[in-house]
């Protein structure tokens, strides 16, 4: 069992997983606005998973993640940011809190669409059975799935 971190009851250190989602945005509003009221840092991390295009997906989101970096710092907020490569994106969170001692995790509900969820569970649910440390979700909106059953219907996830 992973070392639990003592909670203060403000939060020095915000984690919040980020893929570019419209949800996750919405949550990057809401970690800004915490990290503002507390005077919190903000560790964005995305999680890419090992394919062949690892190196291309990388620089993309590094691209993506430098713009949310200036615009928090053009908010007085200092934050860091680091694309990790992992098939277990759970798993890569639990140990990035462990390592940068996170003390509060926001993460949106929803993230990027398609079968993943479904087969591999929601990374959000997967966070709340795992994590010691407080963890605040931000319930969005379910994405339009794009993937069809049998019956035709969308197939439900959420």
């Amino acid at each position: 069992m992973p070392e639990v971190h003592a909670f203060s009851t403000i939060p020095a250190k915000i984690l919040l997983p980020i893929d570019f989602s419209p949800s996750s945005h919405l949550a990057l509003e809401h970690a800004t606005l915490l990290a503002q009221h507390f005077h919190a840092n903000i560790y964005l991390v995305h999680v890419i998973q090992e394919t062949a295009n690892v190196e291309a997906d990388k620089k993309e989101a590094e691209k993506y993640l430098a713009v949310s970096v200036s615009g928090l710092a053009a908010k007085g907020i200092k934050a860091t940011a680091k694309v990790e490569v992992e098939n277990d994106v759970a798993g890569c969170l639990l140990d990035v809190i462990e390592r940068e001692k996170i003390d509060l995790i926001v993460d949106a509900t929803h993230g990027t669409t398609g079968w993943h969820p479904l087969v591999f569970g929601s990374i959000a649910e997967k966070l709340v059975k795992l994590v010691h440390i407080p963890l605040l979700l931000i319930r969005t909106e379910k994405p339009e799935s794009s993937v069809k059953v049998k019956s035709g219907r969308l197939m439900e996830w959420w």
